[in-house]
């Protein structure tokens, strides 16, 4: 039997979703309007602050908050992370919590939403593309679907992406709509992608977790500390994925610095004990 599973084997509902797609496929080839549009300085400065700005808030927003609660935020907040997480049109906020969620639960097995063995394009962007997961399942992210302006914003997903759009068309014409706006929209996906692809076949582990999630540096800094992924499968709850010093974690500096403000506050740090590795805990039994 082959480890992995082909198209023609998957379930009808697993099977991308070609006309629902589409626009998915057209951001990409938006790109390359970039031959008439060409490429303005200041269109370069909105690709690398929305591109920036939005790898923080999809880390800090959707992944830290709403599917782990590292942090807490009030209501006002709450929502502006969420919004802010919506901008990179990665579908709603609930959506991709409760999916993120389940990921934890059945991490790399049949049950888990993008598990690695069922292929590198399934785990990095096929599961996003067909119908199985397309519904929000509000019973796995009660404790935020009990806002009306999370459902109105995870119902509405398109909201966000479409004023960061209109804003790049606003401040730098065409040319900051196809650079600033798509070029770092396509990018800010497929460097999140990469997290539920790459970090589960590609890297170093130092703990020694039941699933197969390892350890960046290149996507840590692409993803604004994301990359320390086998950390953060070692410690879910843990507002800091960069474990040590050297682990850079551009989200976790940035929640740092909106605590001493008094937005962040119970930030869950990790437990001395957690952070040395497996083999270190296990000679200090003996």
């Amino acid at each position: 039997m082959p480890k992995t599973m082909t198209r023609l084997t998957r379930p009808a509902d697993e099977r991308v979703n070609w006309p629902a797609s589409i626009p998915f496929f057209i951001a990409h080839l938006a790109c390359f309007a970039v031959v008439f549009t060409g490429i303005t300085w200041t269109a370069v400065w909105l690709f690398v602050g929305m591109f920036a700005t939005r790898s923080i808030f999809v880390t800090a927003g959707y992944h830290r908050y709403f599917a782990h609660r590292a942090f807490k935020l009030n209501r006002f907040w709450q929502l502006v992370f969420a919004f802010q997480a919506q901008a990179t049109a990665q579908k709603g906020v609930l959506w991709w919590a409760s999916n993120h969620r389940d990921h934890h639960r059945y991490s790399d097995t049949d049950a888990d939403v993008h598990s690695p063995r069922k292929g590198f394009w399934w785990s990095h962007v096929g599961w996003i593309l067909c119908d199985k997961f397309k519904p929000t399942n509000y019973d796995g992210i009660k404790d935020f679907a009990k806002f009306p302006e999370l459902v109105w914003l995870n119902k509405h997903d398109w909201v966000a992406p479409w004023a960061y759009g209109l804003a790049a068309f606003a401040i730098g014409g065409w040319s900051g709509l196809v650079v600033g706006f798509f070029w770092s929209t396509v990018l800010l996906w497929h460097t999140t992608f990469s997290i539920n692809s790459v970090m589960h076949v590609y890297g170093s582990r130092r703990y020694d977790t039941p699933d197969t999630s390892r350890n960046s540096m290149l996507l840590a800094l692409l993803t604004g500390g994301e990359g320390w992924h086998n950390n953060h499968h070692h410690f879910q709850a843990s507002v800091r994925q960069g474990f040590f010093w050297w682990e850079i974690d551009f989200t976790f500096y940035f929640l740092v610095a909106l605590s001493w403000i008094g937005i962040v506050k119970d930030m869950k740090r990790v437990p001395e004990r957690v952070i040395r590795p497996t083999e270190e805990r296990d000679l200090e039994r003996v």
